[in-house]
Formats: structure tokens, sequence, C-alpha cells
């Protein structure tokens, strides 16, 4: 599901609602203090979900003392995230 490579971690499952729960909680427990890459390049499906997922990471670098960035974020996220005008929110790598 995310696996931590070169001191990012590669979301490599789908991110859709039916795994989003488990996506979000898998995320948090992998945030270590410090500055962080999540590299979306190989997530093949993502619906509106995954914006609730990476918000939610967001949420849970203040509990981890950590920084995120979103790498590769899939096309069709980013065209919802700017859609629902939170595109803002993501910090990009």
């Amino acid at each position: 599901m995310i696996e931590r490579v070169a001191g990012r971690l590669i979301v490599t499952a789908p991110l859709l609602m039916d795994n989003a729960r488990q996506l979000l909680e898998a995320g948090c427990a992998a945030l270590q203090p410090g500055d962080q890459v999540i590299d979306l390049g190989s997530v093949k499906e993502a619906d509106s979900s995954a914006l609730a997922v990476m918000i939610g990471w967001l949420r849970a670098t203040k509990l981890s003392r950590s920084t995120i960035k979103f790498a590769n974020i899939p096309t069709g996220v980013l065209s919802l995230a700017e859609l629902y005008g939170v595109a803002d929110l993501l910090p990009l790598a």
C-alpha cells in the first residue's frame, strides 16, 4: 500500500473510496519527524476520496512533527482539487 523508498513514501495502491481509510491510516503510521515526500506516481486509479486522504495526511503531520509534500499527483486528482478549491492546500514537491 505505502512503501518507504529512498526517503520517499510511495503509494502503490489505488486511492479509492473502498480503501481510503486504510490508506489514511497507513500513511499516518508511516510519517516520521522531518520533511517527507509522498509520491503518488504509482497510483493508477483515484477518485475524490484521494483528496480526503491527502488532506488527512496533512493534518496528521502536526502530531508526527513532520512536513509533507506531494509528488506526481494524478492529473484527475489535481483537476478535482482545483474544482473544489483546495489545490492551494496541497504542497507540491
